[in-house]
């Protein structure tokens, strides 16, 4: 009917905008069929407190953290005071520009700052690589960090406390989390991805299993992952043991071989399925365990 028809169409709109996860805590979750022009299904959201904005992650390109921006206003009139990038990536850290003009500070742990002035004109540069077209990335410009922090660092937005937790190289060797305690709501960034492939060419996967490890002692109930819909500590043990079981796969078949075709077939054999990002694997293959 008219009416079902409407209701989905505006389900569809509702499922493109911001998700509520907590009192004055919404976020981007769960994105389908992922692309590089929805920021490769990246998550990213904010924190509302009395005295302003935090966000975190700022998506993919100008473009992107337009809609972004649109969405939050759509939510809240209170200013934009800072910017939390979880890591460096491009489809992480490449809208920061956007927030920069609206005077926002950026915020980032000392490694993923220096990675982003090592990689981040060049991955601009490059986006094509990427599958991004010189339309999509049209007034992008990389915006860096202005506060940098090594080991944890709190933001108090008034009645709403933050605290940022670095626990060595996991996905990056900068990857860092976004903890609200009284809420008990991660933001873990891609130190977790939940139904997609995860990308682990940066990563280390000793530390990172550590740092899953770190996040079971921890008192949360809704975990947003850098990509995929909110999870829990089930989410952060499934992940844990895919990066083991890759690691090992990974090192046994890089041993016989260099075809990375082959490879990944029998790879994607022995993990179980995710839905999204498989995409990422011949990547992880050649930039984690054939580059010699």
């Amino acid at each position: 009917t008219f009416a079902t028809s409407l209701i989905l169409s505006y389900e569809a709109l509702a499922q493109q905008g911001l998700t509520k996860i907590a009192d004055n805590v919404y976020s981007y979750i769960d994105t389908k069929n992922s692309s590089p022009q929805n920021s490769f299904g990246a998550n990213a959201g904010i924190i509302i407190g009395r005295d302003g904005i935090v966000v975190i992650d700022t998506l993919v390109s100008a473009k992107e953290a337009k809609r972004f921006i649109k969405d939050i206003k759509a939510i809240t009139k209170k200013p934009i005071k800072y910017v939390v990038n979880t890591h460096y990536h491009l489809d992480h850290t490449f809208g920061n520009s956007e927030f920069a003009k609206l005077g926002a500070v950026i915020i980032s742990h000392t490694n993923d700052n220096k990675n982003l002035k090592t990689h981040g004109e060049t991955a601009l540069k490059n986006a094509k690589i990427y599958g991004l077209s010189e339309q999509d990335m049209k007034g992008t410009k990389i915006a860096y960090p202005s506060l940098i922090f090594n080991d944890r660092m709190e933001i108090d937005l008034g009645g709403q406390k933050i605290e940022l937790i670095y626990i060595g190289h996991s996905h990056t060797d900068g990857s860092i989390l976004a903890y609200l305690p009284d809420k008990k709501v991660l933001f873990a960034g891609d130190i977790l991805f939940t139904n997609y492939h995860p990308f682990i060419g940066d990563g280390n996967i000793e530390e990172w299993v550590k740092a899953l490890d770190y996040i079971m002692t921890m008192d949360v109930e809704k975990i947003i992952p850098g990509h995929g819909p909110i999870s829990n500590k089930k989410d952060i043990e499934d992940m844990k043991n895919y990066l083991i079981a890759f690691d090992m796969k990974a090192k046994e078949l890089t041993a016989k071989s260099n075809d990375v075709e082959y490879i990944v077939a029998e790879i994607k054999k022995s993990l179980p399925p995710r839905p999204e990002g498989d995409n990422l694997i011949p990547w992880n293959i050649q930039m984690k365990y054939l580059k010699k």
